[in-house]
């Protein structure tokens, strides 16, 4: 059995997207076996995805003694393929030092990072325009795959997890909402007030969730709004994501794995255009973008994003 070594220790939307390149590859060529080199805080997400077989734990905080020590791990086993989909100084190094027979990493990759590839991938004919899965999907040719998805993300023991408190409410599983951002030029302020209209003029469940605590500054009825936020964990989230009707989230990790396993999905982006990075594909009839005028989020009030959720509801419904 061939073995491959991905190299993408973060961050969460371009794990997200690193492992929707490795279900391409485990669905069109399911004789390789994946390992992964991951951040801790990402390992759960990693180690529960079904197309990979072997983790590897990047603890940053370790300095240059634990990236020795990991490096001393990885280079126990010898790879067919080493395949770097960050394209940055830490991952070259990690690239130079893993013992593969083929290294392959991005023709566009930073810090000096090339130098330590044999072979390079190239973008697609959009180049840096295009969406970023879509550069990554070129990395399934180097396995003689098609640069395509292959279906949603997989994870394993999704119904070990109880999530009670995400029942329905008038026969509708509830709106999960992701009010937070790792910019704020991408954080909309808006979702207290959303959380409003959606459960009093359209008697919906509201659950927010996420990893930072944000507080909401609306009072609602008993059981018709969950505040998750930062009591979210990246082990529960597949499964947080499985139980909601709709995903309304910033351009975050959330969102794209919302998308990637399948789920309606709504993104607000401000000034990042949703062409590059917003729910893939941005076609799919589940999958939908909401710019802000602009490209500013401040000017993206509650009431028109409100109105916007029931015009793709109900068009959701009627196809």
């Amino acid at each position: 059995m061939p073995e491959m070594l991905i190299i993408k220790p973060s961050a969460l939307r371009d794990i997200v997207h690193g492992l929707q390149v490795a279900t391409s590859i485990k669905a069109q060529r399911p004789e390789w076996r994946i390992s992964w080199i991951v951040r801790d805080i990402f390992s759960p997400l990693v180690r529960s995805c079904a197309a990979v077989d072997q983790i590897y734990v990047f603890r940053r905080e370790g300095g240059l003694r634990g990236f020795w020590r990991l490096m001393r791990e990885v280079r126990q086993k010898k790879f067919d393929l080493v395949l770097d989909l960050q394209g940055l100084l830490r991952t070259g190094l990690m690239t130079q030092w893993s013992r593969g027979r083929r290294k392959v990493g991005r023709a566009d990759a930073r810090e000096g990072a090339g130098f330590f590839y044999r072979e390079k991938v190239a973008l697609p004919p959009a180049g840096s325009h295009s969406h970023g899965l879509d550069q990554l999907l070129q990395f399934c040719t180097v396995v003689g795959a098609e640069p395509r998805l292959a279906g949603p993300l997989r994870f394993r023991e999704l119904e070990r997890l109880n999530l009670a408190f995400m029942e329905t409410r008038k026969g509708l599983p509830p709106v999960l909402m992701f009010p937070d951002s790792g910019q704020m030029n991408k954080k909309w302020n808006g979702y207290s007030q959303l959380a409003a209209l959606l459960i009093r003029e359209a008697g919906r469940k509201v659950v927010w969730a996420g990893n930072h605590y944000l507080p909401c500054k609306e009072i609602f009825p008993d059981g018709t709004f969950i505040n998750l936020t930062g009591n979210t964990s990246l082990t529960s989230l597949p499964a947080l994501l499985a139980k909601a009707d709709w995903i309304i989230s910033n351009d975050s990790g959330p969102l794209h794995l919302s998308a990637a396993m399948g789920f309606k999905t709504i993104g607000l982006f401000g000034p990042t255009d949703p062409q590059i990075s917003g729910p893939y594909p941005l076609k799919h009839p589940k999958n939908y973008a909401i710019q802000a005028p602009v490209g500013d989020l401040k000017l993206l009030s509650a009431k028109e994003v409100f109105h916007l959720f029931h015009r793709i509801e109900t068009a959701y419904a009627r196809r």
